[in-house]
C-alpha cells in the first residue's frame, strides 16, 4: 500500500458544465486522489468549497454510487427531502438509480473540505432535476432534456463569474485533523505546484 503525498497532487479547478450552469461551482477546487493512487474502478476526490460555492449542480446517477464525508468546515446538503447541515465527520450516501437530486453548498463564512467517492461506470447517466440538463457518460456529453446537445465548453474560457479563489487554494495542500473549527481546513507550509483543469471525474466532481 502506497501513502499518497497530498502536497504533490495537482489542485484542479474549472468545470465541463455548459455555460448557463457553470457559475454554481466557481470557488470549487479538488484533488483527484484516486487518479493519483492509480485507482480505476472508482473516483476519490478531496474537494474544497469557498463560501458561496456548490459541489455540483443538484443531480442523481443511474449507475454510479456516491459517498461524501465532510472533513472540515460546514456545508449544507440539499436533497429532495430538504436541507441538512453537515459538519466534520458527517457522511451521506447516494445509491445508484435512486432519483434523489443532491449537492453540497457552502453557506458559511469560511472554506469547507469534503471527500467524495463515486463509481466509474461508462453507461452512467446523470439527471439534474432543477435545470434543463442531462449527462451521458457513454459519450461524455451534456444535453437538454429533449436530447439537443450543449456546445462543448472552451477549456481556455474565463470563469462564468468573478467569485474570487484564494491564492493558496490553487497550491497543493496538506491537511491536518479538524478539531471542531468551522473556518475550513488548516494548512501547513507548501510549495507551489501545478494547477490544471482536470477531466470529468465521477461523483461530486461533476
Amino acid at each position: 500500500m502506497s501513502r499518497l503525498d497530498l502536497s504533490s497532487i495537482p489542485v484542479r479547478t474549472g468545470t465541463d458544465y455548459p455555460d448557463p450552469f457553470a457559475e454554481a461551482v466557481n470557488g470549487r477546487s479538488r484533488q483527484a486522489l484516486g487518479d493519483a493512487g492509480g485507482i480505476t474502478q472508482f473516483g476519490v476526490n478531496l474537494t474544497e468549497l469557498q463560501p458561496g460555492a456548490a459541489s455540483s449542480q443538484r443531480h442523481w446517477h443511474t449507475h454510479e454510487d456516491e459517498f461524501v464525508m465532510v472533513v472540515s468546515g460546514e456545508l449544507t446538503l440539499i436533497t429532495d427531502e430538504g436541507e441538512t447541515l453537515m459538519r466534520a465527520g458527517d457522511c451521506a450516501a447516494f445509491p445508484a438509480g435512486r432519483p434523489n437530486g443532491h449537492h453540497l453548498v457552502n453557506r458559511g463564512w469560511g472554506t469547507a473540505l469534503f471527500l467524495a467517492v463515486g463509481s466509474r461506470i461508462k453507461e452512467d447517466k446523470a439527471t439534474y432535476p432543477d435545470i434543463d440538463l442531462l449527462f451521458d457518460g457513454s459519450t461524455g456529453s451534456y444535453t437538454h432534456r429533449d436530447g439537443t446537445p450543449y456546445p462543448k465548453r472552451d477549456p481556455s474560457a474565463a470563469p462564468a463569474a468573478n467569485l474570487p479563489i484564494e491564492e493558496e487554494t490553487l497550491e497543493p495542500r496538506v491537511y491536518r485533523a479538524d478539531h471542531g473549527e468551522q473556518d475550513g481546513a488548516e494548512r501547513g507550509p507548501t510549495e507551489r505546484g501545478p494547477t490544471e483543469r482536470g477531466p470529468v471525474i465521477p461523483g461530486e466532481a461533476r
